[in-house]
């Protein structure tokens, strides 16, 4: 990936400072390699088929997470490989291709800023980067990025593209170096993030031939300019006399760090013509081209708030709610994702989670959809040793199943509880989780309805039920008779949100075949199916029969 330093990262990334693994040498040994394969991997797609098989958060954690792991396993250490080791060229650059040292966060941005003059910043475009060299204002050569030092010959495929000048009005011999981006008219990265814009441009230049479409929808963001004027202004008025007038358009004179929180912020959440995954803060002077580095001095990448951070799972566990469904839960190792510390991850279904295969160990990336809700977004690696999760019998749970607390019911039963007492439900006040938990720990529900029968006395003699606290619930539970039918059956669990007339009871409803029950508005053939199921179940009949004898209207 783009070059980082691996000491920021380790300064600023939570896995330096978290707990070792609890490996023995063998395990230790298969997980660092499995990782530094992964990598490897990662950094010949890139770099040798200008391919992101990950997004560049995701390969900065990856490799902060190997430094962790060799820190805590110094006997396992092995030479690290080096990213660019694989990504040479045939052909040689006329000035080395630099790479960006990332600025971790504000406290970096500000040193950096106030450490230097005359500086500049503009939107790092995400792309894929070139050199093209123009000799007495001829295109000669067009050269992918490679190691920085040598690339691909790219020449044949940038011919086609119209954003590349095939002459310019300059004499002489002409170096520039910049980035291949799809063009994305009016898009927003703090909406849409990189929408596989660099892979496209990637793919794109690895055909021998473009058609007109695919060749108009690249672009060309020349970035710099190194055998070019010395000074960033005449450099940008030079440029955007050739042509490429977008360097001047998107380099702009930066005075302190609030502009450059303003301008990241901007490019941010505002449209531009290109995907961008931060911001690049240049001196408007640098040394000669010849003594240019991997990682030069004199620019810096401050990147976008992080769209995906790389997670652990610990444990996978299983909810079982009211009406039978499972939802896999990922137990992680916590990350911290924009303003949310995410600790657990819902799969959705249980089929997705014996799809993906998600063991304890394997490290996931995590995204926020909406900005908000957190979800997964791949499994990044599997661990080493992959841990048998057993997940419950899907033929075991149902709308009509665990009314009672048998074993293996717990989950099941407690959720039926929950949303009877819920706003949805029964809206008994004072009454949550928690308490239906307290009275299941102490044996006082064997049914659904068994509260029915308790006071406050019998309350009181729950572990953290204190007197007040008994009344309260004892009224609460007293209230709940008075509730009317289509509350009640609400509470039950019936599977439509419907008002009946006055005087409608459990016995006429019971009696509705499937198509009586699709006269009522919104209800489809399958929803009848349900309500006829649902006054049908031989595990509801007993129930009502309580609520009968307990006066509840209706019943």
């Amino acid at each position: 990936m783009k070059t980082s330093i691996a000491l920021l990262l380790c300064l600023v990334s939570p896995f330096c400072l978290a707990a070792c693994p609890d490996w023995g040498a063998t395990q230790a040994q298969q997980e660092i390699l499995n990782l530094q394969q992964q990598l490897s991997l990662w950094n010949e797609a890139y770099h040798r088929r200008g391919l992101s098989l990950v997004d560049d958060e995701i390969y900065d954690q990856s490799r902060a997470r190997l430094h962790q792991w060799l820190r805590c396993f110094p006997a396992q250490r092995l030479p690290e490989a080096d990213p660019l080791a694989n990504a040479a060229g045939p052909l040689s650059h006329p000035f080395r291709q630099t790479g960006l040292g990332k600025l971790a966060d504000e406290a970096a941005v500000r040193d950096w800023i106030e450490r230097r003059s005359d500086l500049w910043i503009q939107p790092k475009v995400d792309g894929v980067a070139v050199t093209l060299v123009y000799r007495d204002g001829l295109l000669q050569q067009v050269i992918s990025r490679g190691d920085g030092a040598s690339g691909q010959d790219w020449t044949s495929g940038a011919r086609q593209l119209p954003a590349i000048a095939q002459r310019l009005a300059e004499n002489g011999e002409m170096i520039l170096q910049g980035e291949l981006y799809w063009r994305m008219e009016g898009h927003v990265q703090a909406k849409a993030g990189g929408s596989g814009a660099r892979s496209r441009v990637a793919g794109a230049m690895a055909r021998n031939r473009l058609d007109a479409h695919t060749a108009a929808a690249i672009g060309l963001f020349v970035w710099d300019w190194p055998n070019g004027p010395q000074a960033m202004p005449a450099r940008l008025e030079r440029l955007s006399a050739l042509g490429f007038a977008d360097s001047q358009r998107f380099t702009l004179p930066l005075a302190d760090f609030d502009q450059a929180h303003h301008w990241r912020n901007h490019w941010y959440r505002q449209p531009l013509p290109f995907a961008s995954d931060g911001v690049v803060l240049r001196q408007s002077r640098r040394p000669p081209a010849e003594r240019w580095q991997a990682e030069p001095h004199w620019a810096a990448a401050w990147k976008y708030p992080l769209r995906s951070a790389l997670a652990q799972v610990r444990a996978v566990d299983f909810r079982i709610g009211r009406s039978g469904r499972i939802t896999p839960l990922l137990q992680l190792e916590p990350v911290q994702l924009d303003d949310r510390r995410i600790r657990t991850l819902s799969l959705g279904s249980l089929k997705r989670w014996q799809a993906l295969d998600v063991r304890p160990g394997d490290q996931v990336s995590v995204v926020l959809a909406g900005q908000t809700i957190p979800k997964l977004g791949t499994v990044v690696w599997r661990a080493s040793e992959r841990p048998a999760v057993t997940a419950p019998d899907p033929r075991h749970y149902h709308p009509h199943s665990c009314w009672k607390p048998a074993p293996g019911c717990e989950q099941q039963f407690l959720a039926r509880l929950t949303w009877l007492s819920g706003k949805q439900g029964l809206d008994l006040s004072g009454i949550g989780a928690g308490s239906w938990q307290a009275l299941l720990d102490a044996g006082l529900l064997p049914d659904l309805l068994a509260w029915l029968k308790l006071d406050a006395a019998a309350l009181q003699q729950v572990a953290g039920i204190g007197k007040t606290r008994a009344e309260a619930m004892a009224d609460s539970f007293a209230q709940a008779r008075s509730r009317p039918l289509a509350q009640w059956l609400q509470a039950l669990g019936l599977p439509a949100n419907l008002e009946f007339d006055a005087g409608t009871d459990w016995r006429t409803l019971a009696t509705r075949s499937a198509a009586q029950w699709q006269t009522e508005p919104g209800i489809g053939p399958t929803r009848a199916r349900q309500l006829q199921a649902f006054f049908g179940a031989e595990q509801l009949q007993p129930l009502r029969e309580r609520l009968r004898l307990a006066g509840v209207s209706g019943f």
